[in-house]
């Protein structure tokens, strides 16, 4: 009884917030708390999904969980007015439908801005967050970073082909096909995704990285660091064989800044055809 008690008087309060006129804002997407930080925004967001970590000011907000495992009780907590995200082209939402019929339930809106890894996409994406809470002129300012950045960019001299391992730790290893922002950022620096024969990630064999045989291998930082630096990486069966691993072509980058097509999709751009470019 006292359970039930103490969750309607939580919705009573969350229900008082929603109606007040300054929003409180939970994102559940690291590319949308970056837009709205952008947007001058980031003191109505009260919390953010653990994917959420840049600026570095954001760490200090209250976390929901990752973005594939919001919890209700977590969120609902925080007293939010709106709960923000991504979905994908097809509308299909991290969010998952019960956790979010709870949040609607309890008078919070529910807001899922399409995603698609492009610049134009990530143009749009900006463009949508901004018409919702009504700053225009500001996103202006940051396609316009995004465009300045992507100028910079040098065409390569050949395509090379760039493989990206996700790695956490040495029994968890898998490689990004097609549909992952990850090889829609390789193309856009100008390489090649060294795999493209299955959709999503698939778990690394060493022949299929053999097959694959890339020209370098990408990680996140924390990645490279998960499997003991390049002297483990070299230990993977397969790597030291392929062309990469032969010249020690590795490369490392920033996940969020890597992975999250948000206003900073210019920079990771032109941070990795730089890299490719040494």
């Amino acid at each position: 009884m006292k359970k039930l008690i103490l969750g309607y008087l939580l919705l009573c309060n969350i229900s008082l917030f929603a109606q007040t006129k300054t929003p409180r804002i939970v994102s559940i997407s690291g590319a949308v708390t970056e837009i709205l930080v952008g947007l001058g925004l980031q003191n109505q967001i009260v919390g953010t999904d653990v994917t959420s970590n840049y600026p570095a000011s954001i760490e200090k907000l209250p976390k929901v969980g990752h973005n594939r495992g919001i919890g209700a009780e977590a969120t609902l907590a925080l007293q939010p007015t709106i709960v923000i995200g991504t979905k994908d082209e097809k509308g299909t939402s991290f969010l998952k439908p019960e956790v979010e019929s709870q949040f609607k339930s309890a008078g919070v809106k529910v807001q899922m801005f399409t995603q698609t890894y492009t610049v134009e996409g990530t143009k749009k994406l900006i463009d949508e967050v901004a018409s919702y809470f009504g700053k225009k002129v500001e996103a202006q300012r940051l396609k316009q970073q995004i465009d300045i950045a992507l100028k910079q960019v040098k065409k390569l001299k050949s395509s090379p082909k760039v493989l990206f391992i996700y790695a956490r730790g040495m029994g968890a290893l898998s490689v990004a096909g097609n549909g992952t922002s990850v090889k829609s950022l390789i193309e856009l620096a100008g390489a090649q995704n060294a795999v493209n024969d299955f959709e999503n990630f698939k778990p690394l064999t060493p022949e299929a990285l053999v097959a694959a045989n890339p020209d370098y291998i990408l990680l996140f930082d924390s990645g490279l660091e998960s499997i003991d630096g390049t002297a483990g990486l070299l230990k993977i069966p397969g790597v030291a064989q392929t062309n990469a691993g032969k010249k020690k072509q590795f490369i490392t980058m920033d996940g969020a800044l890597l992975t999250g097509f948000g206003p900073r999709v210019g920079l990771a751009v032109l941070e990795l055809n730089k890299k490719i470019n040494l």
